[in-house]
Order: structure tokens, then sequence, then C-alpha cells
């Protein structure tokens, strides 16, 4: 469930050049296909965090791989961007439901430490799917189109809302006790009023927004600037999601030993590290532009697998009676700045000779992380 949403984003970012020759539009309409679908995944759970603290995680998540299925398959017969980029939209409000009450239904069932190591070992799984998804888009673009692409995810969800009915439990019940639903009004201000919850959820954000801009800017150098193909783009793709589900099964693995701030520590360390590593290779070896671009990303995406699950961990504890609310909270902080990440990736290369205004950007949001948790974040 939780990898739906991953998937169904990047599968269709290796098609993006491809469709604005079929649409014959500007890359920046294509890009909000991207863009936009992130903001969707932000507004999103806003709604189905706080929808399944009240009524239960089970009726949620089935609604919302229903209207995955349903927005998917309406996209394959989409004639012009404006319906493209509005069955993306309702696709990644379905989608979200997945990944924002699969946090909530392990905070349910596990501590604070041990949360972590579990979204940390799930999302070390789950990263497979969005690890291939570039290459799998890339090769369905190639051979078939890019409307194969929205039939692949269809039947993704609709297989992964099938094997949800038959298997998946509920983990919290909605209480009619009126004194219940005063003290989830009581934890959700608390949780609002938390300056260590909006350090963990901004960690979470400007963390990953490294990866976003890439994502949002990669695929124009790769295969306009470098004239590559979406597929080759897609194996490429395969380098940083090593390094992104290797930081994660870490986690599952050190967090009972260090601790989430630590661990998050070291992926902010990380993810700088790799940053500046970037832009040092790419100036200092000419003519080697893919190795270049990609192979300085496994320390990057190591880094936010490191603190990623961590910061998410964080935030889910600091109210556990509403950890459905935080959850979408911090998926809300953690898309929208994904989303304008993404955005600002592609505008930073659009006109650019070459990659370094991305790497730049990539750089600027791995120290505002650091500066978030050492602010908010106490011990």
């Amino acid at each position: 469930m939780s990898g739906v949403s991953a998937l169904s984003l990047n599968i269709l970012v290796p098609a993006i050049p491809s469709m604005v020759a079929k649409f014959e539009t500007d890359p920046a309409n294509v890009q909000l296909t991207v863009s936009l679908y992130l903001l969707g995944l932000a507004v999103a759970q806003l709604v189905f965090g706080p929808l399944s603290d009240r009524f239960g995680r089970r009726p949620v998540v089935l609604a919302g791989l229903a209207l995955a299925t349903v927005a998917s398959t309406s996209a394959i017969f989409a004639t012009g961007i404006a319906g493209l980029i509005t069955a993306r939209v309702a696709q990644s409000l379905g989608a979200s439901t997945g990944q924002t009450i699969g946090r909530a239904i392990i905070r349910d069932l596990y501590d604070r430490e041990q949360a972590a190591s579990m979204i940390g070992l799930i999302t070390s799984v789950v990263v497979l799917m969005p690890m291939a998804a570039p290459l799998i888009g890339g090769i369905l673009d190639t051979l078939l189109g890019w409307e194969s692409i929205f039939v692949f995810t269809a039947v993704l969800s609709a297989t992964v809302l099938v094997w949800a009915v038959i298997a998946l439990p509920e983990t919290r019940r909605y209480s009619k006790v009126p004194s219940e639903r005063s003290h989830f009004r009581a934890d959700f201000a608390a949780l609002a009023a938390s300056p260590r919850f909006f350090g963990y959820a901004l960690c979470a954000g400007l963390g990953s927004a490294p990866f976003f801009s890439f994502l949002g800017g990669a695929p124009h150098v790769a295969v306009t600037m470098l004239g590559r193909t979406s597929a080759e783009y897609g194996l490429w793709f395969f380098v940083p999601s090593v390094g992104f589900m290797s930081g994660n099964f870490a986690v599952s693995r050190l967090t009972r030993r260090f601790g989430i701030d630590t661990l998050i520590w070291w992926g902010i360390a990380l993810t700088i590290a790799g940053c500046l590593l970037n832009v040092v290779v790419y100036v200092a070896f000419p003519g080697w532009d893919m190795s270049t671009i990609f192979l300085p990303q496994i320390l990057i995406s190591f880094g936010n697998g490191l603190l990623l699950p961590t910061s998410v961990a964080g935030a889910v504890s600091i109210r556990p009676q509403v950890a459905g609310t935080a959850s979408g909270l911090t998926g809300f902080v953690q898309m929208a700045i994904g989303a304008a990440a993404a955005q600002l990736g592609g505008l930073a290369v659009v006109h650019a000779t070459g990659a370094i205004p991305l790497l730049l950007l990539m750089l600027a949001f791995g120290l505002a992380t650091a500066v978030a948790v050492f602010t908010l974040v106490r011990r």
C-alpha cells in the first residue's frame, strides 16, 4: 500500500519529454503532472490522516485505493494536458492513503523507537517499487507510448485494493464516546502547538527535497541536454535508489542502538556531504556527465534513507493518540516542499547549459534541513 504513491509518481517521469511532443505544449506544463501530483499527495494527507483517527484505518485506505484505480484508468483516455493533469491529481489523492495511514498503522502497533525501525524496514522493501518505476516507465513509454504507463498503474492499484480487502486488519476503531472526541481535539491542538513536531516534519520535507529537486531536473538534463533515452534515464535512476534502500535498511537495524535523533543527524551530514561531492565531481570531471550526476546520489540518498523514517517516527510519536493526523500533517509538509522542489528543479535547468544550478539547489535544501532540526527539535 505504501509503495503505490511513490511508484505512480516516479513511473511517469521518464515520459515527460515525449509527452511534451505528444501534447505540443511547454515542458513546464507537463512538469505539472509531477509537481501537482506531489501537491495532491500533500493536501490529501491533511484530510485522510484525521479521518483514519476518527473512523478507522481500513475504510479510508480502501476508499483511497479505489480512487487511485479509477483515476489511473481515466488518465489513459486523456486527450489534452489539462485532462491528464486532472487525472494525476485524482490519482495522487487516492494513492496518498496507503503511505499516510500505513505509518499510522505502524505507530498503532509499536513504540517510538520500534516504529522507526519498522518504517525503515518497510521502506527498504517498498522502495523497490519506485526504484524500478523509472525503468518500467521508460520501457513502456519507448515501446508502447505514455498511455501504457497508466494501464500499468491502474492494474497495480486494483491488485493492491483487492489484497487489502482480503488481508488488511483494523488497528484503530471509531469511538462514539463524546469525551474521546474532546480528547481528540485537545491532542490535535497540542500537536499543532509543538515545535518539536514541526521540527521533525520539516526534517522529513527539507531532507527529502534534494531527491525531489533531482527528480524534477534530472530528466531534462539526461534526455534533453545529453541526448539519452528515457529508458537509459530509468536505468541510471537505479543508482540513487540503491542508496535510499540501504539507508532505510540501516535504520531498521540501528535505531534501537543509537536512537532516532542521532540517526537524523547522521542522515543530514551524509546528505550535505553528498551534495557537496556532487558539485565537485561534476566540475572536476567534464565529459562524464551521467556518472558525475548520478553516482554521488548514492551518498545523498543513503542520508535521506537515514533521516526520513526516523523523522517520521519522531513526528508521529509526539502525540500517539492522533498518529494518523500527525502522519498526515507530516506528509503534507513533506509533499508540499517536495512539489515546490520538483518544480524548482525543473526550472533550474530549463534554460541552463549544465546541471550546476540543480546541484546547488540540492545543496541548499540539505543545509536548510540542518537549520530546521537544530532550531526546532529539542531532545
